[in-house]
């Protein structure tokens, strides 16, 4: 008895891209809502209370400055005489519509910050901010 020759279907072989495009999309929310943490400085300091609104631009770097008087510029801590140079480095990098935020402890003492302000003035900071803690998150 002879059976009938039946040619195999052609098989088509397609990759399903749709959880490869929501893998990345997750992805990117969490880079998103974890870049902001990122930047800033681990030291410990406690930011003086006020009322405040929040920073709109994303453009910053944090100055920061602990009560010991260690201090780092966004996440690298740098020593006293370094500050004027990473800073001025940091500001060329960023945009013109860059913000300084100075985050102090309520302990340092007002000349310092004046200090750094100063120092961050003379290479070209305009635009400076102050952080605090705002009241009741305390």
């Amino acid at each position: 008895m002879n059976r009938p020759f039946i040619e195999p279907a052609a098989t088509v072989a397609k990759i399903n891209v749709t959880p490869i495009i929501d893998v990345a999309l997750v992805l990117v929310i969490i880079l998103m809502v974890t870049a902001p943490m990122i930047a800033i400085s681990d030291l410990n300091i406690k930011l003086p209370p006020a009322e405040t609104r929040s920073l709109e631009s994303a453009n910053r770097v944090t100055l920061t400055i602990g009560r010991g008087g260690e201090i780092a510029i966004d996440d690298t801590e740098v020593g006293y005489g370094q500050v004027t140079s990473v800073l001025a480095a940091k500001l060329a990098d960023k945009k013109d519509d860059n913000v300084l935020v100075v985050r102090a402890d309520e302990g340092v003492p007002y000349a310092s910050v004046q200090d750094l302000i100063s120092r961050a003035k003379s290479v070209g900071a305009k635009r400076i901010a102050i952080a605090t803690q705002q009241r009741g998150n305390q």
